[in-house]
């Protein structure tokens, strides 16, 4: 199917699903750590709170970053973090640095 054959609604329930999606994977894969994400996808759940306070900001809803992490996380941060986040190794860091040198296309 041609994505110019959907109709708006369409695009946009179906884009929707694939996020509500991503996001429960990413809940479920708390043995997944944010800077791997960022390492081999050049995102994280951070970002995933970024964005998704952006388009509400955009739309005139306030919200806070941590709502927006809540969401994300389905969690307070501070909470997931404790319970889930491990301490980034040598190679995670240099992994990193090495990716954050790289332009973006």
């Amino acid at each position: 199917m041609d994505e110019k054959a959907l109709d708006e609604m369409t695009r946009t329930e179906l884009e929707a699903a694939a996020f509500r999606t991503l996001v429960d994977h990413l809940k479920e894969r708390t043995d997944v750590q944010n800077i791997d994400l960022m390492n081999l996808a050049g995102f994280c759940r951070n970002c995933l709170s970024k964005w998704y306070r952006a388009e509400a900001e955009d739309r005139g809803l306030e919200m806070s970053y941590d709502d927006a992490r809540e969401i994300i996380y389905g969690m307070p941060y501070a909470e997931w973090k404790s319970q889930y986040q491990a301490e980034a190794t040598q190679e995670q860091l240099a992994a990193f640095g090495e990716a954050s040198k790289e332009p973006h296309s």
